[in-house]
């Protein structure tokens, strides 16, 4: 019997690398030939790459209580909804500002649960772990780079304007020195990778470097989320939930995967219901289409994600 926690891991890159080398490749091509998709084919594959990505932050309460008591296990979920609930009516209705706030917070959220991923993997593969410097120096710009990159891109005029009008002016004036910014960050951050030996770090900072480049701003961002982050935190989660675990040690590398995946399914359906309900009973604030209403629900949930699982990351990141 073959552990298949390494094989888990080792997959998940694999896929999620070469999901950002084909989205590069076929854009390059297509800017070389001057054929430009069009936004609802964006929205389109937005949408469906944004569902995909649901289902990992869909168990957080079975990895945070596999076995808290009843009492305690119903406070949780309640408090888990409340606050996403709350974070939804927020960037509902100060779209600007909840936007903003929200884009720091998946941008750090993004960055140090891809770093903790790697670190993961070090430790089941007995190997010593990245320490808290390089794991930052990587965290910051991957979580930003993905974000605002795509976000600043001058064609991004559009896509926002379809997905709600108030988000145009996100940024202010400030939209090309934040780009720079980032650019730089991520530049001198895969410098310093590079020299200090971090290969692995500063060859995923590079592809979402061009990944966020090269593709439409939509399908750079909802790439990322679907094919990357999604789906390698979903190897993280075959070690904190114990039926994954198992399989994962009996040498199943596939069907762990898929028993951390199965139980998020139901909060794919429960989005787009939700979403479309949005759009039905409350026009006057999800009047600008479906992708909104979806991305403000995915933003809710958000907040109570990221606080479930900052304390794994944090625990993954120590030396």
């Amino acid at each position: 019997m073959v552990d298949a926690r390494r094989i888990i891991f080792r997959l998940i890159e694999i896929f999620s690398r070469s999901a950002a080398w084909m989205i590069i490749f076929i854009f390059a091509i297509l800017r070389l030939a001057g054929i430009e998709l069009n936004i609802s084919a964006q929205i389109t594959i937005a949408l469906i790459a944004l569902l995909i990505g649901i289902p990992h932050g869909a168990i957080d309460h079975l990895i945070s209580m596999p076995s808290r008591p009843r009492g305690r296990f119903a406070l949780y979920i309640a408090l888990y909804v409340a606050i996403a609930v709350i974070a939804g009516w927020m960037i509902a209705t100060w779209n600007v500002l909840g936007f903003q706030a929200v884009l720091v917070m998946s941008s750090l959220h993004f960055g140090y649960g891809d770093a903790a991923y790697r670190n993961e993997w070090k430790e089941v593969a007995a190997r010593k772990k990245s320490s808290w410097r390089i794991e930052s120096l990587y965290a910051i710009p991957a979580g930003f780079v993905p974000v605002i990159l795509p976000l600043t891109d001058p064609h991004s005029g559009d896509a926002l304007r379809r997905i709600h009008p108030s988000l145009q002016s996100w940024a202010g004036g400030n939209a090309h020195t934040l780009r720079w910014a980032t650019l730089i960050l991520a530049g001198v951050a895969i410098i310093i990778l590079a020299l200090r030996w971090s290969f692995a770090f500063a060859i995923d900072l590079t592809l979402l470097t061009a990944l966020a480049l090269v593709a439409p701003p939509l399908v750079a961002f909802a790439t990322y989320f679907g094919a990357w982050h999604a789906a390698r935190h979903t190897a993280r989660l075959t070690l904190k939930l114990p039926i994954a675990l198992k399989l994962a040690i009996e040498g199943h590398a596939l069907k762990a995967l898929w028993a951390a995946i199965f139980p998020g399914l139901y909060a794919v359906a429960g989005t787009a219901l939700v979403a479309a309900g949005l759009m039905l009973f409350d026009r006057s604030s999800f009047s600008s289409g479906l992708l909104w209403s979806t991305l403000v629900v995915i933003w809710a949930l958000t907040v109570p994600h990221m606080l479930t699982t900052s304390r794994f990351d944090l625990r993954a990141i120590r030396s």
